[in-house]
């Protein structure tokens, strides 16, 4: 049905009820002021759920072909809740196909905040948790880190003092998080290691007392 290279985006399925509309209406709406730039071109919709999901939580369990989209008001979409803050804002309306089960789902192993991520079909058919589906120059480290034990997670944001990072490569211990950065100009919290190795990470990860193991 998909090919390999095919785009699929993945957002955030907020509450049961637009879960529903999707499954009986065939639409999926993004705010055109966060929509990512892949928003309208995306052949698949993956949806990743939130805490209110209870035990499909903190996961990707369905997914739909995107079949095309419109820009329409919130209050057009939603229109028993015209008196909402945002109804007059502008949304992309991805027209989506029947909700296909992604079996098994595809698991975050820690909670985190997700809002959107653009993956390709194979890493979509292929990926065993969340992380997997990244597209970045952080690729190679981030297998070897992950076949290391280490658990490392992926566009991470990360808060020091007043400001937030998103940083490429994560891995939360047991005293504090070591953050990596690939990107030489990227910002990034103090501390933060660039140019990591394997045996910088190691190091590092040590001196914070050891990776903390998801679910332990």
């Amino acid at each position: 049905m998909f090919h390999a290279g095919d785009r699929v985006l993945v957002g955030v399925m907020p509450e049961p009820r637009d879960f529903e509309r999707a499954q009986t209406e065939g639409w999926y709406r993004i705010p055109v002021r966060h929509a990512p730039e892949c928003a309208t071109d995306a052949a698949v919709l993956g949806f990743y759920f939130t805490a209110k999901f209870n035990a499909e939580r903190w996961s990707i369990p369905w997914y739909a072909e995107v079949r095309g989209h419109e820009l329409v008001r919130r209050r057009d979409l939603v229109p028993d809740e015209i008196d909402h803050p945002r109804a007059e804002e502008q949304y992309y309306k991805l027209q989506i196909g029947p909700l296909i089960r992604r079996d098994p789902p595809i698991p975050s192993l820690r909670w985190r905040r997700v809002s959107f991520i653009t993956t390709t079909w194979d890493r979509f058919s292929a990926a065993e948790e969340i992380n997997d589906l990244y597209l970045t120059g952080a690729d190679g480290l981030y297998v070897t880190l992950k076949e290391s034990g280490f658990f490392p997670e992926r566009e991470y944001l990360i808060r020091d003092e007043s400001q937030t990072y998103t940083v490429d490569l994560a891995i939360p211990c047991k005293e504090g998080v070591v953050a990596i950065l690939v990107d030489a100009e990227a910002k990034a919290p103090k501390g933060a290691l660039r140019d990591a190795t394997p045996d910088k990470v190691r190091d590092a990860v040590a001196r914070m007392g050891g990776p903390v193991v998801p679910g332990a």
